[in-house]
């Protein structure tokens, strides 16, 4: 998608000007995989126009494989993001009705060459939401990506803006039958995948994080489940961790205080950085620590993209978090 922003910390109905990036969800996840050593190859349908053009360019220059991008359709989805600060949030307008993706017919992917040699297929719930033909599209992919033996992992990711919650229910559960890696948050669990959370006689977090990875283990047979955990002081000041559960056991990462730059995307850059952790078969510590990691600095980078190293990442895990100018 094309995203464009009023500068700064201007209102819609105060901008003049607006300045344009390029993301979403699984495009977010690419580019991070990219940047920390892997092969990332992103499935898209965009416009054949310079705003397509423009996008493919920008996927390349974060390292991302574009040759799997078919093009057709009119137009580019869009996104406005107003930056929120202190007490007023951000907000977001969606302008995807009709777009190149939204319009893809499921058969114009072919499946079983994009999936050729792949290691790894990821999906956001924010797909399936844009229309019925995407949502075909995904199911497709994930189907045949399990009959290959390929791990696929989804981040649910409900947006209340794109669809109504029974919608949502609906389809993100009939999708979780091809899922192995679930991400998510608590409410989501709760509202879109139908868990019930458990009662006060669970009397830790861990406990009761534990608690929900199991329902979520027994009702859909996921390898592993991610929770992210936020708290929000203000548009600008969040804290930021999450847990991670495999095999009946549960690892919580370190919490980090954010001071944000730009939260669009954080929710990626925590994904990117689980699937790198599993992919490079770290022990499940290593998962959550790099992956929470990998969330906390994206708040700190404007645009979707989270921009930063695999060292970068690991010295913030190994607790170098201060923000010093490094000379």
């Amino acid at each position: 998608m094309l995203r464009l922003s009023p500068p700064g910390f201007l209102r819609f109905t105060q901008a003049t000007s607006l300045e344009m990036n390029f993301g979403g969800g699984e495009a977010n996840v690419a580019a991070a995989l990219a940047q920390f050593g892997h092969s990332a190859a992103f499935v898209t349908r965009l416009p054949k126009n310079d705003l397509g053009e423009a996008c493919v360019r920008d996927l390349r220059s974060v390292g991302v494989e574009t040759d799997l991008i078919l093009r057709g359709g009119d137009r580019l989805g869009l996104y406005f993001m107003e930056s929120g600060a202190s007490q007023r949030p951000s907000q977001v307008v969606y302008d995807r009705a009709h777009s190149s993706f939204a319009t893809l017919e499921p058969e114009e992917l072919d499946w079983e060459t994009i999936l050729d040699g792949a290691e790894w297929f990821h999906f956001s719930g924010i797909t399936p939401a844009v229309s019925e033909r995407a949502s075909q599209a995904v199911a497709d992919g994930a189907e045949l990506a399990r009959k290959k033996g390929i791990p696929v992992s989804c981040d649910v990711n409900y947006r209340v803006k794109l669809w109504g919650i029974e919608k949502a229910r609906q389809v993100m559960t009939g999708l979780m039958a091809n899922v192995d890696y679930c991400i998510a948050n608590e409410g989501h669990t709760d509202s879109i995948l139908g868990i019930v959370p458990p009662g006060p006689e669970k009397t830790t977090a861990l406990d009761r994080y534990l608690d929900i990875a199991e329902k979520l283990v027994a009702k859909f047979g996921f390898k592993g489940v991610a929770l992210t955990l936020r708290e929000t002081q203000s548009a600008t000041r969040n804290t930021f961790g999450a847990v991670y559960c495999a095999n009946g056991n549960v690892y919580r990462s370190r919490s980090y205080n954010l001071e944000i730059v730009d939260r669009i995307g954080g929710g990626d850059a925590f994904a990117s950085g689980l699937i790198h952790g599993l992919m490079s078969k770290r022990d499940p510590q290593y998962v959550v620590e790099f992956a929470a990691a990998a969330g906390c600095l994206k708040h700190s980078v404007p645009g979707d993209y989270l921009i930063a190293s695999r060292e970068e990442i690991e010295t913030l895990m190994g607790g170098d978090g201060t923000g010093r100018v490094q000379r």
